[in-house]
C-alpha cells in the first residue's frame, strides 16, 4: 500500500514561495537615472541617434539645421536692429555740434572753432559737410579727422573721393574747388556710401548774414559731439512699425516651428524599435525630443553661418538715404541669447505636442485612422481676442507726436493674435474642404484622400507663406491708407526751387541772370520776400509776404499795366483762397519780425510798414515753378530795405524736361554764388524720412523671408515626396498611370494653396481694415492684395515644378526595392 504524499500546510511556506529574506513583489523600482538626469540621458541619446543613425536620420537632421537656421538668420537680422540704430546715431551725434544760439557764450581761444553746416544734393542724393575755421593750435578736430584741412583743401568721405575720381563726378568737382587733402575714417561717417566733406576756410565771421534755417548760422564750438534731441515719433508711424515687425516677424517662428517636424513619419518608425526594445513611452518621446533639440542646435549654427554672409550684402540696404554699414549688423547680446534658448525650447515644445496624436507601440506607429473633427470655436477665438484688443482704439490714434501713449503693446498683440488665429483656422478651413470633395479623375480623388486622411502636413506646408500673405495684405492696406500723411506730392521733375539768406534787389537781380545762364535752363527767377502780419493780429493768424523789387522783377510775378519806381501793388492769385486784397487792403498797416531762432538772445528786430492807399490791386502770374505769386508787391524807394528784420531770398527755376545735368549745374551756379546756397528739385514724390526707412525695411525684410519661406517650402515638399516614394512606386506598380501619379501631387499642391490663399486675403483685409480704422485712414485700393497673392502663388507654382522631376523619378517601380 502506497504511503500518501504529505499535505502542505496553507499557511506554511512552499517551496517557490517567498522566504522571509525574501525581496518584496509589486511595482520594479526603476533602475536608471530619474528627474532631470532622465531627461539629459534621453535628449542626449536622441541626440546621438540623430548624427548616427543612417543616411535616413542624417538627412532628416540636416533638413531641420537648414530649416531652423534660415529662420535663426532673419532673427539675427532682426535682433541686430538696435545695435544698428545705436551706432549710427553715436557716429551722428559725435560729429554734431551745438548750434542752438548759445555757442555765441564760447570764447574764442587756441581751442575754438568756427563751423559752417553746408548742404547740397548730387543726382537727389543727400551731399553734406561743413566749412571750418580754426581759431588757434588746439582747435578740436572731427570725429575720423587727424588734422584740419587748411583754406582751399577738404577731406571727404571715402565714398564722396570715390566719386570725386570717376567720371560720374565731373560736375560735382566743378562744385567744390577744393583739393582732396585726406580721407574721413570710419568713426567720421554714417555708412559706407555717404557723401560728406570738411573744407577749410578762412572766411567765416559769427555776425555774418545766413540762410533761412536755424542750422544755417556759423557757430563757434570747443569740441565735436553734440546729442541731437529728436522729435518724438508719429503715433501712426509707432503702429505702422509694430504691424511692420509682427508681419515680418510671426512667419519666421511659425517656419522654425514646421522646420522642426521635417521627416516625422521616419522618425515615428524609429521610434517604435525603440519600444520594441523595452523603452517607455516617456522616455521614447524624450528621445524624439532630443533628435529634433539636435537638429535645433545645428540650426543655430548653420543661422550663425547664413547670418555672417548676408552680413556682407548689407551695404545694399539704405536707412535715411545713406547704406547700412555690415559692421554696424550685430545683434544685440539680450536677443541673442532669447534665439539661442527659445529655438530649441521651441523644437523640444513643438515634438513633445506632435507626439500627443501618435500611438507608438512595440510593432508599429499607430496614428488615429478616422482623425478627430478639428474643432473651430476655439480657432475663432483667437482672433476674436485679437479683434477685442483692436476695438477699443478705433480713431484713437493720430499724426500728433505729442498725443501721448500710442497703445504699443496693444497693437502688436492684437495684430499677432489675428495671425495667429489664421495660421489656426488653416487646417480646419483644409479638412471641412476636403471633405466636401467627391467624384473626379483619378488625380483628384488620390490628391483630396491623401489630403483628407493627414490633412496637418499639407496645412503646414503652406501655413508660413498664408500667414505672410495675410499680413503682408494688411501692411499694405495701412500704409497705402495713411500714405498722404507722410507723403508731399511735387509738380514736375523740370523745376527747382530754394531758399537762401536775405539779398538785395540788386543782388537778386544779378542771382536771376546767372541762373538764367546756366546751360539748361529754361527761365529763372530770384525775389526777396519778407514775412509780414498785421500789426493787430499778434497771433499771426492772417500772413503775407511782402516781396521787394524792380519793376522787371515785379512784371514777372503780376499783370501790370505801369510800374516805375515807387509802385507798390496787391497781388492776388486767381486760385480759391489766396486772395491777398481782402485781407490786406491799401491802408493796412504790416509788423515784421525777425524769427526767434535768428536773434541769439539778442531783442528782436521790428519794423512796421503800412501799404500805401495808392497800391494797386492786380492778378498774380506763375512763376517759373508753375505757382501762381501774391502778396504785397513793392518797389526799393517804397520800404526802408535796410531796415527789414528778416528778408528771405528765393529761387525759382525752370528747366529742360529730362535734361539730368542741368539740375547739377545749377547746383554748381547756386555753390558759386554761396555755398549755402541750396536748391531742390521740384518733383515726384518727397516722402518723410522715418516712413520711407520703414517701406524700405519692409520691402528688404519682405524680400528676405519670401525666399526664406521659398526654400523652406521647397525642403518640405521634397521631404513629403520622400516619404511617399513607396507609395508611388506600388501605384506605378499596381499600373496606375504615371500622368495620374504625378497629376494627383499637383493637385496635392494646388488645394491647400487655394484654401490658403483665400483665408490670406480675407484675413488680410480684415486685419488691413481694422488698423485703418485704428489710425483714421482710408481704405485706398481694395485689389492690392493681387500683387501679394501673385507672388506668394507664383512661389509656391515654382516650387512645385522644380520638384516634378523628383517625382517623375519616383513613379518607378524599382522604388519598391528595400533592404
Amino acid at each position: 500500500m502506497a504511503r500518501p504524499e504529505p499535505t502542505a500546510d496553507p499557511g506554511s511556506p512552499g517551496p517557490d514561495s517567498p522566504g522571509p529574506n525574501s525581496p518584496k513583489t509589486g511595482r520594479p523600482r526603476p533602475t536608471g537615472p530619474t528627474g532631470p538626469a532622465a531627461w539629459a540621458r534621453d535628449l542626449a541619446m536622441g541626440a546621438r541617434f540623430a548624427v548616427t543613425g543612417g543616411r535616413e536620420s542624417l538627412l532628416r537632421t540636416a533638413l531641420v539645421a537648414i530649416g531652423v537656421g534660415l529662420g535663426v538668420a532673419l532673427l539675427a537680422i532682426a535682433a541686430s536692429v538696435p545695435h544698428l540704430s545705436a551706432a549710427r546715431e553715436h557716429r551722428e551725434n559725435a560729429r554734431s555740434v551745438n548750434d542752438e544760439g548759445n555757442s555765441r557764450s564760447i570764447k574764442a581761444s587756441d581751442r575754438t572753432l568756427l563751423y559752417q553746416a553746408v548742404t547740397s544734393d548730387f543726382h537727389d542724393k543727400p551731399l553734406e559737410g561743413a566749412l571750418l575755421q580754426p581759431e588757434g593750435p588746439r582747435a578740436p578736430l572731427p570725429p575720423g579727422v587727424s588734422a584740419l584741412p587748411a583754406p582751399g583743401e577738404m577731406v571727404v568721405s571715402p565714398a564722396l573721393r570715390d566719386l570725386l575720381r570717376s567720371a560720374d563726378g565731373k560736375l560735382l568737382r566743378e562744385r567744390y574747388p577744393y583739393r582732396v587733402a585726406g580721407v574721413i575714417g570710419d568713426s567720421g561717417v554714417i555708412g559706407p556710401d555717404e557723401l560728406f566733406y570738411y573744407a577749410g576756410s578762412d572766411r567765416l565771421r559769427l555776425d555774418a548774414p545766413h540762410g533761412p534755417g536755424i542750422h544755417d548760422a556759423t557757430v563757434r564750438i570747443d569740441r565735436f559731439g553734440h546729442e541731437e534731441g529728436g522729435e518724438p515719433l508719429s503715433p501712426v508711424l509707432v503702429v505702422l512699425m509694430n504691424m511692420t515687425c509682427v508681419v515680418l516677424l510671426l512667419p519666421i517662428g511659425i517656419f522654425i516651428a514646421t522646420a522642426v517636424r521635417a521627416g516625422g513619419e521616419r522618425r515615428d518608425r524609429r521610434l517604435a524599435a525603440l519600444r520594441l526594445v523595452g523603452t517607455d513611452i516617456r522616455a521614447t518621446r524624450r528621445i524624439a525630443s532630443g533628435e529634433a533639440l539636435c537638429g535645433a542646435l545645428l540650426g543655430l549654427v548653420v543661422g550663425a553661418g547664413v547670418f555672417l554672409v548676408l552680413r556682407d550684402f548689407a551695404s545694399g540696404i539704405t536707412m535715411r538715404n545713406i547704406a547700412v554699414s555690415p559692421a554696424d549688423l550685430v545683434p544685440s547680446p539680450a536677443l541673442a541669447a532669447l534665439i539661442a534658448v527659445a529655438v530649441p525650447a521651441v523644437a523640444v515644445l513643438v515634438t513633445l505636442i506632435t507626439l500627443r496624436g501618435v500611438t507608438i507601440e512595440p510593432l508599429g506607429v499607430m496614428r488615429h485612422t478616422a482623425p478627430r473633427r478639428r474643432r473651430l470655436w476655439w480657432r475663432l477665438l483667437v482672433p476674436a481676442a485679437g479683434l477685442a484688443l483692436l476695438l477699443p482704439l478705433f480713431g484713437g490714434v493720430t499724426m500728433d507726436p505729442y498725443a501721448g501713449d500710442s497703445s504699443t503693446y496693444q497693437v502688436a498683440g492684437g495684430g499677432i493674435l489675428v495671425l495667429l488665429g489664421i495660421a489656426a483656422l488653416l487646417p480646419w478651413l483644409l479638412e471641412a474642404g476636403v471633405a466636401r470633395f467627391r467624384g473626379g479623375p483619378v488625380s483628384w480623388q488620390l490628391a483630396t484622400r491623401r489630403i483628407e486622411s493627414t490633412p496637418g502636413p499639407a496645412a503646414r506646408a503652406i501655413g508660413g507663406i498664408t500667414v505672410a500673405m495675410a499680413g503682408a495684405i494688411a501692411v499694405h492696406m495701412l500704409f497705402a491708407g495713411v500714405e498722404g500723411e507722410f507723403e508731399e506730392g511735387l509738380p514736375t521733375h523740370s523745376r527747382m526751387s530754394g531758399v537762401y539768406r536775405g539779398s538785395t534787389p540788386t543782388e537778386a537781380r544779378n542771382y536771376t541772370n546767372g541762373f538764367r545762364a546756366t546751360p539748361g535752363v529754361r527761365d529763372a527767377l530770384v525775389t526777396v520776400d519778407q514775412f509780414a502780419r498785421k500789426s493787430d493780429d499778434a497771433a499771426a493768424r492772417s500772413a503775407t509776404g511782402v516781396t521787394v523789387g524792380d519793376c522787371d522783377t515785379l512784371r514777372r510775378l503780376a499783370k501790370l499795366d505801369s510800374c516805375r519806381d515807387g509802385d507798390v501793388f496787391v497781388a492776388d492769385a486767381p486760385e480759391p483762397g489766396l486772395g491777398t486784397s481782402a485781407e490786406f487792403p491799401p491802408g493796412t498797416r504790416l509788423f515784421m519780425e525777425d524769427r526767434p531762432y535768428r536773434r541769439g538772445g539778442r531783442e528782436p528786430r521790428t519794423y512796421e510798414w503800412t501799404i500805401p492807399a495808392s497800391a494797386r490791386v492786380v492778378q498774380g502770374v506763375k512763376d517759373p515753378t508753375g505757382m501762381y505769386q501774391h502778396g504785397v508787391l513793392a518797389t526799393p524807394s517804397t520800404i526802408d530795405f535796410a531796415a527789414l528784420p528778416d528778408p528771405t531770398t528765393m529761387v525759382a527755376i525752370q528747366l529742360e524736361p529730362g535734361n539730368l545735368e542741368a539740375v547739377e549745374r545749377v547746383r554748381n551756379t547756386a555753390a558759386a554764388i554761396d555755398p549755402l546756397m541750396r536748391v531742390y528739385r521740384m518733383g515726384g514724390i518727397r516722402k518723410e524720412s522715418n516712413y520711407a526707412m520703414l517701406q524700405q525695411a519692409l520691402l528688404v525684410g519682405t524680400g528676405l523671408l519670401l525666399a526664406l519661406i521659398g526654400a523652406g517650402l521647397t525642403a518640405t515638399t521634397l521631404e513629403q515626396l520622400r516619404e511617399r516614394r513607396r507609395l508611388m512606386s506600388t501605384l506605378a506598380a499596381l499600373g496606375a498611370r504615371r500622368r495620374s501619379v504625378i497629376g494627383s501631387v499637383l493637385w496635392q499642391a494646388a488645394i491647400p494653396v487655394v484654401l490658403g490663399t483665400a483665408l490670406a486675403v480675407a484675413g488680410g483685409l480684415g486685419l488691413g481694415w481694422v488698423m485703418l480704422q485704428v489710425v483714421n485712414g482710408t481704405v485706398r485700393d481694395w485689389l492690392g492684395f493681387l500683387p501679394v497673392v501673385g507672388v506668394g502663388v507664383g512661389m509656391i507654382a515654382l516650387v512645385t515644378t522644380l520638384s516634378l522631376p523628383a517625382v517623375h523619378h519616383m513613379t518607378r517601380p524599382n522604388g519598391l526595392r528595400t533592404e
